[in-house]
């Protein structure tokens, strides 16, 4: 896997609760929890639109 650049949330400060993003050459988006930064999901451009979309209009539910 070719290294990528993992950038914090600017929302985080310095908090020790932040999501941190990466690009792949790829062009799939790789996300990470601070708290768990081994777990990583990795989705599409298209994906994580649709996640903030649906973050911005409050639709998503608890699992």
């Amino acid at each position: 896997m070719t290294p990528v650049h993992w950038q914090k949330s600017s929302y985080c400060a310095d908090s020790s609760n932040c999501l941190s993003l990466a690009a792949s050459p790829d062009t799939t988006i790789h996300i990470r929890e601070s708290e768990t930064p081994h777990t990583v999901v990795t989705i599409t451009r298209s994906q994580l639109g649709i996640l903030i979309d649906a973050i911005r209009a409050g639709t998503l539910t608890s699992p």
